[in-house]
Order: structure tokens, then sequence, then C-alpha cells
């Protein structure tokens, strides 16, 4: 609405208008809501009256931000500048959580909000009775977002009047009209996506950044059509749902289990305990905000739509009656192992396996007699771990189950790798809309998974050529103080930032990174990828202990700093290494070579915003790191056309480049 409108009107009567939007959202309206609203009405009426310049300017409250249900208090549309407004209602003093909420708002805008990207962004915090300190005006550049600005009831109306004055006047104005109905995609992360869809939206309500991703709803829609003829046909269908990293697999594994697929009784089975045990929490904490009685009742809630796949292959393994559900929806696919491996691997457990998983998982879903569905995501190339058998070890499982009707897109039969590849004897229904080949999570350059592909083949001339169309989210650091310092200066309002490196990268722990985090910790890896610093030590943004592929696998993070260890070198090409006991041996196997390339691979591709790649510069006195050898690696990575992370800093006074999103 104008602000001349909102002035005419009574405050008692926006806040009742609030309160009904609210009821029909199916919430609840509580005292303390309603509280709340009554004193932003009321701070911005008096703030906004009697003020000529204003009268024309537009004012939203309770702009939906369509991301684990949040909404800024109020946005205030100038000419000029765009204001956010967070409002603590009685508050005596800023904390700092609120000042991270507030910034996060702006951030927000900035990135997924088509008009709001070329005009300054200033988020201001109100908490009505505190006592703000001189403020410290920041520039005030378009496209940027300043430090938050704090004010109370009573010096707000001179904040804002200050603000307009030094505000410069842009080439461009922001039309303020058009700024409500202008297009607002934002991309959440995994975790906020897993809660979004836990409460039961879909994926066309988790809104993406560009218009090319529309494979996203198109890939759920097929997944959920296929559940549904299997259920009205009696069939048994196994659907192999393929992507690039960072495409949106697990969300539309999470969009069947909690959308479309819920009615069907789907279960979502991992077998990366860290996924299992972030997104049981998250959700558990989403659901509880807060209460503890509820936080307790939630996890056990959460615990039977994600579960662990060696328990649930264990616990039906011996069984005789079918499974309660009737859709499993398997993370990670590839990873699944293969016969040798899981015979070996389980004869000294309680529970011995005489199949491959894949075998075991498609005789246990088979004991329906009437319908199941397997739904496998899977991500090519990042099989990382001895034993994983990938897309070929279901295609030998399928051809031996022949009461199986296969799905998958067309693309699966001529991929090189034979560990990534359906067999070409086995039937197959093609169907495009299985493969997901747009990437979601990297904001800034959707090539970035191209280049990291690139860049692991050993062709510096085609990552090259990638960089060269437009500059990738990497940059390329030789000392570590200044990747941190980097990162947290980046990891503004709720964005995470966090290290990430190799299980291999034994000699890490030379440079003062030898704690790893420890990936089967359920507790350990909640606090690392869910909690905050400051104020926790164990939170990823602490940047001291790091996530080795075991652990961020499936997961991301806003901002990664990449520790590169003298696992893998250069030499003619990548050379793998492992360290065993003073020194490292060179790796043989092609399994093994093809498992550390993964790893790298995961690694390079968690990044929802920026990678910054830490090369160690060695120690001529230790063997196990030669300058040489790091400094090898470092070149080549320039070669690629990665640009250092210290030039970046030094031209830190031209406005960063902004995510190409829409």
């Amino acid at each position: 609405m104008q602000v001349r409108d909102f002035l005419a009107a009574q405050p008692s009567s926006i806040v009742e208008r609030l309160a009904l939007d609210d009821a029909r959202r199916f919430r609840r309206n509580e005292p303390q809501q309603v509280r709340a609203w009554e004193a932003a009405v009321g701070c911005l009426h008096d703030a906004l009256s009697g003020w000529d310049a204003a009268a024309g300017w537009e004012l939203v409250l309770e702009y939906e931000m369509r991301r684990l249900g949040r909404r800024i208090d109020a946005v205030l549309l100038t000419p000029r500048a765009i204001v956010v407004l967070e409002f603590k209602a009685d508050a005596a003093t800023f904390q700092a959580e609120d000042r991270r909420q507030a910034e996060d708002y702006a951030l927000d805008l900035r990135d997924f909000h088509a008009a709001s990207r070329h005009h300054p962004i200033i988020p201001v915090l109100v908490a009505t009775r505190a006592r703000p300190g001189a403020i410290a005006w920041p520039l005030l550049l378009g496209g940027e977002v300043t430090p938050v600005l704090d004010a109370s009831a009573a010096t707000l109306p001179a904040l804002l009047r200050d603000l307009w004055q030094r505000l410069p006047v842009p080439c461009g104005l922001l039309d303020v009209g058009a700024w409500e109905a202008a297009a607002y995609r934002p991309v959440p992360g995994i975790v906020d996506a897993a809660c979004t869809l836990y409460g039961r939206h879909g994926v066309a309500d988790i809104a993406t950044a560009r218009a090319d991703t529309g494979n996203l709803t198109t890939t759920s829609a097929a997944i959920i059509g296929t559940i549904a003829a299997a259920r009205r046909e009696g069939m048994r269908c196994a659907l192999f749902v393929t992507g690039i990293p960072g495409a949106g697999k697990t969300l539309c594994g999470l969009n069947t289990v909690f959308g479309g697929g819920h009615e069907a009784k789907a279960v979502f089975l991992t077998g990366n305990p860290t996924l299992v045990h972030v997104l049981r929490e998250a959700l558990a904490r989403d659901e509880a905000r807060g209460e503890a009685g509820r936080l307790r009742m939630a996890r056990q809630r959460t615990k039977s739509a994600i579960q662990a796949l060696p328990a649930f292959r264990d616990d039906n393994v011996n069984a005789v009656l079918p499974p309660h559900d009737h859709v499993i929806v398997i993370d990670e696919g590839q990873r699944a192992w293969s016969a040798a491996h899981a015979i070996r691997k389980s004869r000294d457990r309680p529970v011995r396996l005489r199949d491959s998983e894949p075998g075991h998982l498609l005789d246990i879903m088979a004991r329906h007699a009437d319908w199941a569905v397997v739904v496998c995501l899977v991500g090519g190339g990042q099989e990382i771990h001895d034993g994983e058998g990938g897309l070929a070890e279901w295609g030998t499982a399928l051809a031996a189950r022949p009461g199986w009707k296969v799905h998958a897109a067309p693309a699966l039969r001529e991929i090189g790798d034979p560990r990534q590849r359906l067999p070409a004897t086995l039937a197959v229904t093609a169907n495009p809309a299985l493969h997901l080949d747009v990437p979601i999570r990297s904001l800034r350059n959707p090539a970035a998974a191209a280049w990291a592909d690139a860049v692991l083949a050993g062709d510096h001339a085609a990552a090259g050529r990638i960089a060269a169309a437009a500059p990738p989210p990497f940059r390329l650091t030789r000392d570590l103080a200044a990747m941190r310092a980097h990162l947290r200066a980046e990891a503004r309002g709720l964005r995470r930032a966090g290290l990430v490196g190799s299980s291999g990268a034994k000699r890490l722990r030379a440079d003062g990174l030898g704690a790893e985090l420890p990936h089967m910790d359920a507790e350990a890896v909640a606090h690392w990828f869910l909690d905050r610093w400051p104020g926790d030590v164990r939170a990823s943004n602490a940047l001291e202990v790091v996530a080795t592929e075991f652990s961020c696998q499936g997961l991301e993070l806003d901002l990664v700093g990449l520790c590169w260890g003298g696992d893998l070198v250069r030499g003619q090409g990548w050379v793998v290494r492992n360290f065993s006991g003073t020194d490292w041996q060179t790796a043989r196997a092609g399994e093994k070579i093809a498992n550390r390339l993964n790893t790298y691979r995961v690694l390079l591709t968690r990044a929802r915003y920026e990678t910054v790649i830490w090369v160690p510069r060695g120690d001529a006195g230790d063997r196990t790191r030669a300058p040489a050898e790091f400094d090898a690696i470092a070149d080549f990575l320039r070669e690629c056309g990665v640009p250092e992370l210290e030039a970046a800093r030094a031209d830190a006074t031209v406005p960063p480049r902004q995510p190409a999103l829409l």
C-alpha cells in the first residue's frame, strides 16, 4: 500500500487485516504476534506521519519470503533505496541474532528479487525500547546491502529522514509501484527446502531463481505419476532419477516422500548418516519452534520419514512380511554396495548379506503382493568409497529380477563409465524428464559443476573456456588465514560457511587442520550444520573443524573453504596418493583413483555462492609436504581460470558481482 493510504487508515484496522490474512494461511494468531503487529504499525505510523516526501512511497507489511514460512515485518520502498525493517516489540537491547535475521532478509532480496538488485538495500533493526548508539553511516551503493542500522521507536523517525537525505539520487529510480509484482524466486538450501516440503508444500512452492529450472517440477511430476500408475495397475517399478551435482535430485526425493508420495506410504532412505542426522534434526527443530517438549516428539516423528538405509535393509532382509512402505526413495543410489563388498562387510555382523544392496532392496520391496516402487536418486561420478557399485550394480540386480519395470532417462545408455550406466540388455522405458541437467545449487554460475568436471579431467583448456565465458564461483589462495577472513566477511546474515577437505588429506594436520567432523556422530554433525557461530564453536562458521566428503555429500554450504591435500597432486595428470605410515603411496587401482577424483568433485560442488580453494605452501623440510607439489596444483588451477583471492580482496572497493539469477 502507499504510505498515504497507510497513514489514512486506523492502526487497529491494519492489525486486524494482518491477523485475518494470517488466519487464512492456517497459522495461529497468538497474542504475542498481535502485540508485535500493534507495536510495528504504531512505530511506522509515528515515523512516517507529517512527512510529505514519503507520502507516495510504498509500504509492504509481512512480505512473504517463501522460506520456512518467514516474513519481513515491513519493507519501505523509496525511489532511491529499499529499507528492510525488522521490529522487536518491547526489546531493550539489540541482539546479534536479530541483526543476522534482518541482514539475511535484505540479502535474500538482493539475491532473489528482480526489482531489488540494482538499488541500495538498508536493513534496520527496531528494538522499540532500546537505546541505539551513534550511527556509523555506510556507503549507500546500488545493488549492495549495508550493515544493519539500529533504531528504537523513538529514533526511527529521525533515522529514516536522515537516511533519505544521505541517499544519492540514482540514474534509474526504483519503481515503487511495480516492486511488489516483480519476480521473487528464492532458492532455499537443502535444509530449508526439506523443512518446506515437510510442511506439505510441493517443489512448485520452492520457486527457483532461473526460468530454465522448470525440470525440477517436471521430474517430480514424472515420479509421482509413475507411483500413481504402479498403484493403479498393480506394478513393481524402479525409477532412476539422474542429474549433475546440485540439480535438485534430493529435493525431488523429499517431495516424493512428503508430497505426492505421502499417501502412498513413502520413506526416504540414505546410506549417508550425516544427511540422516541433519535433516531429522532440522525438521524436528522447525516443527517444534523452540519448545523443548514438542522437540522430543518431533524428533520421533521425523525418524519414520527419513531413515538410514543400512538399518532399513538389516531390519527387513530376513523378514517374511513386506515393509510398511510401498515406496522407498534411495538417496545417492550409486553408492549402493556391490555383492562382493556386501558379503565381505557383513561377514562378522549379526545380519549377513548374501547379495548386493540393490538385490536385497528389490527383494524386500517385492514382498508387496500388490505394488511397489523404488526411486533411486543417482549422482553421476560421485562414488566415493570402496565397494560402491554405481548404477551398473542396479542393472545387474534388475536383470536377475524381470518382474520389475524400469524407468530412466535415455542418456543412461550412453555414459562412458561402465559403473554409471545401465546395461544395454536391460529393458528400460526411457523418460527424459527423469534427468536433471540444470544446477540450482550454484547460484552465481550454473557452469560450476561443468568447470569442476573439466578440472578433474585434467583439461585446463576446457576449464579455461568455461571460466572465460562466465567467471566460476571459485577463488584461489595460499594463505589459510586469508581464506578464513574472507569466509567470515562474506558469511553475512544467516549465510553459512565451512571448511571441507578430503578424508585422504592426512597431512593437513601439519597446518592445524587435523580435526575432522565425525560423520557418524549425530550430535556433532547437527551442531556443525545447524548451529551458529559466534556463540557455538561447534558450528561450521567457526571454521575450525573440517568436513570430509563423507560428512558433506548430499548437503551444502553457502560458502566453502576447500582445503586441498597432498592426496591429489599433479604429475602427467592427476596423481592419487594414500598416506601410509610415514609417507605417501601412489594408488594404482582404478576404483581407488576414480573414488578420489569423485571425492574432490563432491568437495568442489558443495557451495551455493562461492568456494575458496586453499592450496598449502608446504614445507621444504617435510618430504610429505613438498612445496613444489603444491605449487604445481596452484599453477594448474590458475590455468583453469581461478582468480586469486587476494586480487579480489584488493579490488573490494568495486561492487562485487551479483548472482546471475533471473
